[in-house]
């Protein structure tokens, strides 16, 4: 099955109608290694206006297909979710970590990351961890 079979797949598979702009928006994401924020989205998507691109970001995060992480100046990032995320019921807990240098986001979803245990009667409706220092390009840069 080719990259667009599987976004078309996954629209339907989340009840989006397959639109040109949807499956852009996933091509564009899933070629990235990094997450990526809607003004850089914006600049290579083209014809997308900014209204329909916020819409297609919002819909996809709540149906469980992007994930959003915040970068060190607080603009909003995004990346494409594991296969057991789902509508309202994400489960991206990796380490999100910012390089200092070149500001990019990465997720380190190989990273073994316990669960976290709450005391009674706490109850996670989101979970974020971040990181900050060096990517390893950044780093060999330095040294």
């Amino acid at each position: 099955m080719n990259n667009n079979q599987q976004f078309e797949y996954l629209l339907k598979r989340h009840q989006l109608k397959r639109t040109e702009p949807r499956l852009r928006v996933l091509s564009l994401l899933s070629a990235k290694s990094v997450a990526t924020s809607q003004p850089d989205l914006e600049s290579v998507i083209g014809d997308v206006d900014r209204v329909t691109l916020y819409r297609i970001l919002s819909a996809f995060e709540e149906k469980g297909i992007i994930h959003k992480v915040f970068d060190l100046n607080g603009t909003a990032n995004y990346a494409l979710c594991s296969s057991d995320c789902a509508e309202h019921d994400h489960h991206d807990e990796h380490l999100h970590f910012n390089c200092t240098s070149c500001k990019k986001v990465y997720c380190l979803d190989d990273l073994d990351v316990q669960p976290v245990k709450l005391p009674a009667g706490f109850k996670v409706e989101t979970f974020s961890l971040s990181a900050t220092g060096l990517c390893p390009k950044c780093n060999n840069k330095e040294a």
